[in-house]
């Protein structure tokens, strides 16, 4: 295990090219912080390299040398080095370069959210998380949508980056009409649009999810079978783009217990 205090270290200048989105695209890689995110990096095969913080590694060095022992190259570097690779203000002694997943062909199952556009890099990350949490297949992102693979999106899908298929298009619309050929209902989140809890399909559904400020573009729009809305009883005239998706996502996927 080589040891590296130097942030102009090659390796180190790599690894940190993958905080830049064309760094990303380019190398195929992103960087993955944190015990979770790098143990389940670890455990799934796919950490290329891996840097753990002199002096933390006690609780780090079991971690390294399970990742050492599957072919990943792992360094101990100092503290301005971690410090310089991580997005977080307190890293936590561990960060590792993935593998970006393959994009699939296609998805398969029966329920999956599309966001169209959704810009901040939570609310992306937690309606990721929440699909997840709520057993759904997939997800679709469309153009102008946060970076998947940025430090704060990773942070908010909590490892569900891992586990949710996803697929990136700069054709939603074109995406959406695929798969009403398949038979999926396609659901516009708008305000103005029908009663969510009365009209919402269980199976077979597309929940596409707007951006924050435009809610859904219109080609989405007309590329839709539901246009819905959550009913709003009290004073507010629209909901955070994650908490809505959150509740329309556990809503769909009531379905699955009936």
């Amino acid at each position: 295990m080589k040891e590296i205090l130097s942030t102009h270290n090659p390796a180190v200048m790599a690894m940190r090219e993958l905080q830049k989105p064309r760094g990303r695209r380019e190398a195929g890689l992103f960087l993955a912080e944190g015990v979770k995110m790098v143990r389940e990096a670890v455990a799934l095969g796919i950490c290329r390299t891996l840097a753990v913080e002199i002096g933390r590694e006690g609780e780090c060095m079991e971690l390294a040398e399970k990742a050492e022992a599957a072919g990943c190259d792992v360094m101990r570097v100092s503290g301005a080095v971690m410090q310089a690779l991580c997005d977080a203000k307190t890293p936590q002694g561990i960060v590792c370069s993935v593998a970006i997943p393959e994009q699939p062909e296609a998805l398969a199952g029966s329920r999956f959210v599309a966001l169209d556009g959704v810009q901040d890099p939570g609310n992306v990350g937690t309606i990721l998380r929440t699909a997840d949490a709520a057993g759904f297949d997939g997800a679709i992102l469309g153009a102008g949508c946060a970076d998947l693979y940025g430090a704060k999106t990773l942070r908010s899908t909590m490892g569900s980056v891992y586990r949710v298929p996803v697929r990136h298009t700069d054709d939603l619309a074109g995406e959406l009409d695929v798969m009403k050929k398949r038979g999926f209902a396609v659901v516009a989140t708008e305000l103005g649009g029908e009663d969510f809890y009365e009209k919402c399909p269980h199976e077979n559904c597309v929940l596409v999810i707007g951006s924050e400020g435009r809610g859904v573009s219109k080609s989405v729009r007309d590329a839709a079978t539901h246009h819905l809305a959550l009913p709003m009883r009290g004073g507010a005239e629209s909901l955070n783009a994650a908490v809505a998706a959150g509740i329309m996502i556990y809503e769909i996927a009531r379905g699955m217990r009936r």
